[in-house]
Order: C-alpha cells, then structure tokens, then sequence
C-alpha cells in the first residue's frame, strides 16, 4: 500500500489528508508528514467539516460533489479521499504526483 500523501488510483486520485478544521480560510496547506494538510473553515461539528471539505475538494479538482468519496477517517483528522476521475489538479497536489 502507497504511504504517498497524494497518487493515482487509474483515473482516481487518492489523497491521505490531515485536516485543520476551524481555519481562517479554505486552504490546501501543503505536505504535513506524510499526508496533505487541508485548512478548512468549519468546525468539527455534525459533519460539517466533512461536508465543507467535501464541497472544497470538489470545487478545487473541478468534480461533482459524489465525485470526492471519503474513503477513510470519517470522524478524524486523518483522512484518506478518493476523487474520481479528477478534471484539474490544483498545483501542491500536482507536485506531490
């Protein structure tokens, strides 16, 4: 199993992601360890974060929301995302493929 924080499952992206909820804006932070770390504005609350993230990461990779499928660490701050047939990939993930 791959320990990189972001690579291609065939035409998926698998991001490994540590999350910083509660940040003064949406940000993808850059290489945290061996994961991504993604700032994200709302809380950790009822889902919240998962469904912020969920809208972010749609919106930065040009997908449809059911296209970011949080595949791991649902209640956590680790996470690991699969993102279906991706149409952009924002420059710091770009970096790390």
């Amino acid at each position: 199993m791959s320990q990189q924080a972001a690579y291609l499952d065939g035409d998926d992206l698998i991001l490994r992601l540590y999350i910083q909820p509660k940040a003064s804006r949406d940000q993808l932070v850059g290489l945290h360890g061996d994961e991504v770390k993604v700032a994200i504005t709302a809380p950790p609350v009822d889902g919240k974060a998962n469904a912020h993230l969920t809208k972010y990461l749609s919106k930065q990779f040009k997908v449809a929301k059911g296209q970011v499928d949080i595949e791991k660490g649902e209640l956590g701050r680790h996470k690991q995302v699969r993102i279906t047939a991706p149409k952009a990939i924002p420059e710091p993930i770009q970096a790390l493929l």
